[in-house]
């Protein structure tokens, strides 16, 4: 359903441009446009494509080599903290712990299945409500803190900029700033939810 509803939401709005344009008498700039705008989609596809392949394979030998397991090991103390009803449930802290590292180096579209996945085994817990364990793990999975964040540094490399990684410092003060206070949000929204019920 949702599918749905965006595929019409997406149609509408160029169907729209388009016969706006046209209305206009920019229909040569709308045709030109809309070249011009699917052979930079493809570019950029591919550039990301590049990016993506190398940090999956990445994430693939940490997986091999037991590192992800470590990492995990690592993270276990602060996500037991975060999500304390699932800390005896393994499975469930584990894909939590690779969504997490995930995210760590900026793998937005690797991160979401493993966050699906968790979510899935958080929402079985309690069927028909979103727990404050789902709640919170869908709020660090939106507000991720990215040490290195390869999809954005792909899309400057694919826009020309000769040093995509130089916006490190300020990804790593606005993610860590935007966990913070999704953190802080969730926790208090639990307790005055609790208190109100």
């Amino acid at each position: 359903m949702d599918k749905m509803a965006m595929s019409v939401i997406w149609t509408g709005m160029v169907v729209l441009s388009v016969l706006y344009g046209l209305w206009a008498g920019n229909g040569p700039a709308v045709a030109a446009a809309a070249v011009e705008g699917a052979a930079a989609a493809v570019e950029l596809c591919i550039t990301m494509a590049g990016v993506m392949c190398l940090w999956m394979g990445v994430m693939e030998v940490m997986k091999r080599s037991g590192l992800a397991e470590l990492l995990s090991r690592l993270l276990r103390p602060v996500l037991c903290r975060l999500y304390p009803d699932c800390k005896r449930d393994k499975e469930t802290m584990d894909a939590i712990s690779a969504n997490v590292s995930a995210n760590l180096l900026g793998l937005g579209n690797a991160a979401t299945p493993l966050g699906i996945q968790a979510a899935r085994r958080l929402a079985a817990k309690s069927p028909g409500v979103a727990s404050d364990s789902l709640c919170m793990l869908v709020v660090c999975n939106t507000a991720s803190i990215q040490l290195i964040p390869t999809t954005v540094a792909s899309v400057r490399l694919s826009a020309g900029c000769a040093t995509p990684f130089d916006i490190l410092p300020a990804v790593w003060l606005a993610s860590a700033m935007s966990v913070a206070v999704g953190i802080l949000a969730a926790k208090i929204f639990a307790r005055v939810w609790r208190v109100s019920r």
